[in-house]
């Protein structure tokens, strides 16, 4: 077969790569001295909207990408991959559908070097765990866990296997939030001590639900069963690096409180009449969630769900220090004793273009801004060098798991949560290591 070797002898040659990473090691060296791949050979499970898109930014890396195989529970889909596929002119992926544990003999094969995961939120965990045990690098949408058993289920795996997992959060490489990181690791904004953000995304009418029937699409269950922040990790991608949360810093506890559920009734009497089944059904989620974290270092971390309220899209980031402060709204800052005027906000702009990091100097290209195309181009140079990935698996745990632990404060009646350490202390002496730039 091709160039991927076997889960047996993957762990043989990674054999000291469980105990680095208890210790610590921040690079993935299981494979040090070995040629790097000339081409990735990657599986792609689900084909959907975000699968599809993800796929398509793939095609656009022939030289070092090839898709060996594609899955989705849906043989349409799973076969309209293969079709792209074929017109990208790449080889046919093997095809796997029609039944919801077909996926596995896609993560059997030999002859692949990492999995991307682009299913509905249940299978997130599940895959990526046993594309760690099968010795492939696993590269997962938002959120990597839903629950606190599977964030400890992710860190415990990558522990035992010394294998690579990477939640696929897109806005960790945005262009400004990178700016901001390099003016932080500056010192332009002193000693970080606050920061707010967000996901405020109206999905009502199209994720959630279908915008012309009005009918349950695949996230409407959280909706029913759950009262937390569903979507937790666009408000925290950025906000983990600039804060040295793992790599200095860590969550202390969250408290968490939620507004009444009203927002969704009154969309569905409003746009399909009052007798509507949606109308009156009781739903657990409240329309607004916000999360206080305080951090080990007595920093505070403000975090809003907001997805089922009418607005336009915002992340509402904002990160403030003892010499100034970025907001992400306004598209400015202040900084103490450089701003031109005592204060007042000056454009960010310029500083843009000063502090612009090195991965976001070329032309964006692909969605999101090119924040796909580069989240994808720095996975696949870890697969291809068997290096770490950018977010390793620790980074992709502690973004997910105020999502748990906010519906757990909700409960309690706003009662503090603890978070558990997923590092085992090694957030004490761990070096940042994100996006690091020779301007900072």
């Amino acid at each position: 077969m091709a160039h991927q070797t076997s889960r047996r002898e993957f762990l043989k040659t990674n054999g000291t790569l469980g105990l680095s990473a208890v210790l610590g090691t921040v690079a993935f060296s299981g494979s040090a001295g070995a040629a790097p791949r000339k081409k990735v050979r990657l599986g792609i499970i689900g084909i959907g909207g975000r699968g599809n898109g993800l796929l398509g930014n793939l095609l656009g890396m022939k030289d070092d990408v090839e898709i060996g195989a594609v899955c989705d529970i849906f043989p349409a889909r799973a076969q309209g991959a293969r079709q792209r596929v074929i017109g990208a002119g790449m080889p046919a992926p093997e095809v796997y559908s029609g039944d919801e544990n077909v996926w596995k003999k896609l993560v059997d094969r030999d002859d692949l070097d990492a999995v991307i995961i682009t299913t509905y939120w249940e299978w997130h965990t599940p895959m990526a765990v046993y594309a760690m045990k099968a010795g492939k690098y696993a590269g997962v949408e938002v959120p990597a866990a839903y629950t606190l058993d599977e964030c400890w289920e992710l860190v415990r795996t990558y522990e035992e296997t010394g294998v690579p997992c990477m939640m696929l959060e897109n806005w960790s490489f945005r262009s400004d939030n990178l700016a901001v990181l390099n003016m932080i690791r500056l010192g332009l904004l002193g000693q970080i001590m606050h920061c707010h953000c967000a996901h405020s995304h109206d999905c009502i009418d199209h994720w959630f639900f279908d915008r012309q029937t009005g009918r349950d699409r695949w996230p409407a269950k959280y909706l029913v069963k759950h009262n937390r922040d569903q979507y937790p990790t666009h408000q925290l991608g950025p906000v983990i690096s600039w804060m040295d949360i793992n790599c200095g810093d860590y969550f202390d506890y969250v408290t968490a409180t939620a507004t009444d559920a009203v927002g969704i009734n009154e969309y569905f009497a409003t746009k399909f009449g009052p007798d509507h089944p949606n109308a009156k059904r009781k739903f657990a989620q409240g329309d607004i969630v916000t999360t206080t974290v305080r951090t080990k270092k007595g920093k505070s971390i403000i975090i809003n769900y907001d997805m089922q309220l009418p607005r336009p899209y915002d992340n509402r980031w904002l990160i403030q220090g003892t010499r100034g402060l970025y907001n992400e709204q306004r598209d400015a800052v202040y900084i103490k004793g450089k701003s031109p005027e005592y204060h007042k906000w000056e454009p960010f702009g310029p500083y843009h273009g000063k502090y612009r990091h090195a991965w976001t100097r070329e032309p964006a290209l692909g969605g999101h801004g090119g924040t796909d195309v580069r989240e994808l181009r720095l996975f696949v140079d870890a697969v291809k060098n068997r290096t770490q990935t950018p977010i390793d698996v620790y980074d992709s745990v502690i973004m997910c798991v105020h999502g748990p632990l906010s519906e757990a404060s909700i409960a309690q009646g706003g009662a503090p949560v603890k978070v558990p350490d997923f590092t085992s202390g090694r957030w004490k002496t761990n070096k940042p290591r994100f996006a690091l730039d020779k301007m900072a």
